[in-house]
């Protein structure tokens, strides 16, 4: 099914299909949850471990056949803090921590209970048991929502497409890792910055990496409860001094006031109520129109009764003017006179009102 076709279908949906939809929305939005996936794979991206060199990004775009990052060598473009694009599904920025740069890699972190996925009314986006969030572009429609409701700001939008723009974002190498192989990013990376495997193997790992080295991490796990839990999980360095200690994960330019509740919670109740609306704005639009062309009608009915008011008066003054000069000159005046005040009416009519200051005479 392509996208016309599901606005085709959505938009002709019956009214008490549209109401059905909303009434089920309403009532189970405060507890709509995807499925959780206990043994769905991740990704721990230890901060202390991360050099910057920015292989990730081209282990990125080699797999995904993206184009080759700008200046792949050139390590300053780190100073200019960078975001996804429809081009680049990963970057690594720079930060500072303890007056040291630290460096983290930002990328889809494909959450467990994702806000794309709850606020996409045309079933875009889709939870999978391995733990990528995937998207299809088939039925999307351009709403761009998933953008909105993101906590991450992750997923892009092909503003220079003109024809079949669709919203991009990391897979997570979904392909790969049907067949088996590891993500881009992670093979590519030279330091083990990037642990791939059971979600909850690498918290485990995570943990232990804590508690073995004590004062070398910031004793949290970002991702591990983060917006409901994501995939892809963070280490950072414990930060030193009281302008850092506990602010390590905002210090690497990461919410810390996401909660643990699921953030598909957030927004599949508000956007569930979207057909319903998507359903009656041909009528609405179509009821607007209407009311505007009949206003547009009386007005063209009211001004030409006026006209043909003026017509009639016009034309009663001059049978008036005709009698009058029968009764004084004969017949024949009366003729000739008739004949020359129609002409001039009717050349005064075919060339419009005047726009002089003076009156009409």
């Amino acid at each position: 099914m392509n996208r016309r076709k599901f606005l085709t279908i959505l938009g002709s949906a019956g009214v008490a299909s549209a109401m059905g939809t909303a009434k089920v929305a309403q009532a189970g939005g405060g507890t709509h949850t995807w499925p959780y996936y206990e043994n769905s794979y991740g990704v721990l991206h230890d901060t202390t471990r991360c050099i910057g060199c920015r292989r990730c990004e081209q282990g990125c775009s080699k797999v995904n056949n993206l184009p080759k990052p700008d200046k792949p060598h050139d390590l300053s473009v780190l100073n200019k803090r960078r975001r996804m694009t429809p081009t680049t599904w990963t970057v690594v920025n720079k930060y500072e921590l303890n007056g040291k740069p630290v460096f983290r890699k930002q990328q889809c972190f494909h959450c467990n209970d994702p806000a794309c996925a709850s606020a996409c009314f045309a079933k875009c986006f889709s939870k999978q048991p391995n733990g990528s969030v995937t998207y299809d572009g088939t039925q999307c429609v351009g709403c761009r929502y998933c953008m909105i409701a993101c906590p991450f700001y992750v997923p892009s939008f092909e503003y220079d497409d003109a024809w079949d723009p669709l919203v991009v974002k990391c897979t997570f190498c979904e392909p790969r890792l049907k067949e088996g192989k590891l993500p881009g990013c992670v093979e590519a990376c030279p330091m083990d910055a990037l642990t791939f495997g059971r979600r909850s193997d690498l918290i485990k790992i995570a943990r232990t990496r804590i508690k073995n080295t004590p004062g070398k991490y910031a004793d949290y796990i970002y991702g591990e409860w983060d917006a409901g839990g994501t995939a892809w999980m963070v280490l950072a360095p414990a930060g030193e001094g009281a302008e850092h200690a506990g602010g390590e994960f905002a210090a690497l330019g990461l919410d810390t006031h996401l909660g643990n509740r699921p953030m598909g919670e957030l927004t599949a109740g508000a956007l569930g109520a979207v057909p319903m609306i998507v359903a009656f704005w041909p009528v609405l639009f179509g009821g607007a129109y209407a009311m505007t062309k009949r206003r547009e009608a009386m007005h063209k009915a009211e001004t030409q009764a006026v006209l043909d008011e003026a017509k009639q008066d016009m034309a009663d003054a001059l049978d008036a003017a005709v009698r009058k000069i029968a009764e004084t000159q004969g017949s024949g005046a009366a003729d000739a006179a008739r004949q020359a005040m129609t002409a001039a009416l009717k050349a005064r009519e075919e060339a419009g009102p005047s726009h002089g200051h003076g009156e009409d005479k």
